[in-house]
């Protein structure tokens, strides 16, 4: 008979009056759920984060906790760079821009590391919501020279999606990106922006968009919920003479 430790229990039970919920439905409060289950907040706060990084819950600052209803989930691989919309028509999803604010300024010396431009360039910056089934489920920040890009670019005919426009452009020509994977705890700025609780677990890129001469093109900062998205990764197995 297999046997579980008190923690496990815990999740067991968690799991159980999730999946009782609809997708929407409001959780009784953490102190409510703690006395219910028997364990310390701080307990019911860990098991309850590893439902949040699956996807199953969502918590909201100031509001609660909500079930997240079975949802589409993005699938790509890592080796080739494409956009959440892109990635949406292959699964049939229709995703939608949210909130979209875009500033100019010049590169400085506070914010050249955030930037990665070189010094007195200018440059613009492109921050806004990727909103799918109703609910933000990216937050999405590019930085280009305003050589590449300006305010006038984006005024008619932008989803969203920066690599795209670029792409359909043409120039300049794309060559290769690298990027930085992570896994951060959300801003207070961040988390107000996909309407999660501050330090919800969430998947980061910090990405480095070059054209074919190797020149730096965009600098970007990616973040999203767990849950919508499955990122893997195929390599090729060296062929090592033994």
């Amino acid at each position: 008979m297999q046997t579980f430790t008190p923690y496990q229990r815990l999740q067991i039970e968690l799991e159980k009056i999730i999946n009782s919920q609809r997708a929407g439905a409001k959780l009784p409060s953490e102190p409510e759920l703690a006395k219910k289950l028997g364990v310390s907040r701080s307990t019911l706060r860990e098991a309850m984060r590893t439902f949040e990084v699956q996807g199953l819950i969502r918590r909201r600052q100031g509001q609660g906790t909500f079930v997240v209803g079975k949802q589409k989930t993005f699938e790509g691989g890592l080796e080739v760079l494409e956009s959440i919309e892109t990635l949406s028509q292959k699964i049939g999803l229709n995703v939608s821009m949210g909130e979209l604010q875009v500033k100019r300024f010049k590169v400085e010396k506070e914010n050249q590391a955030f930037v990665n431009f070189p010094l007195r360039s200018t440059v613009i910056q492109v921050d806004r919501t990727i909103i799918a089934e109703g609910r933000p489920i990216a937050y999405l920040i590019d930085i280009a020279p305003i050589t590449i890009m300006d305010e006038d670019d984006l005024q008619e005919g932008f989803d969203g999606s920066v690599l795209d426009w670029m792409l359909k452009r043409g120039d300049p020509i794309l060559g290769q990106s690298k990027s930085r994977v992570d896994s951060i705890a959300a801003s207070s700025v961040i988390a107000h922006k996909l309407q999660v609780q501050r330090d919800a677990p969430l998947l980061f890129f910090e990405s480095d968009v070059y054209d074919t001469a190797g020149q730096l093109v965009t600098h970007s900062y990616s973040y999203f919920i767990p849950g919508f998205f499955d990122f893997h990764i195929v390599r090729k197995v060296a062929n090592k003479k033994f």
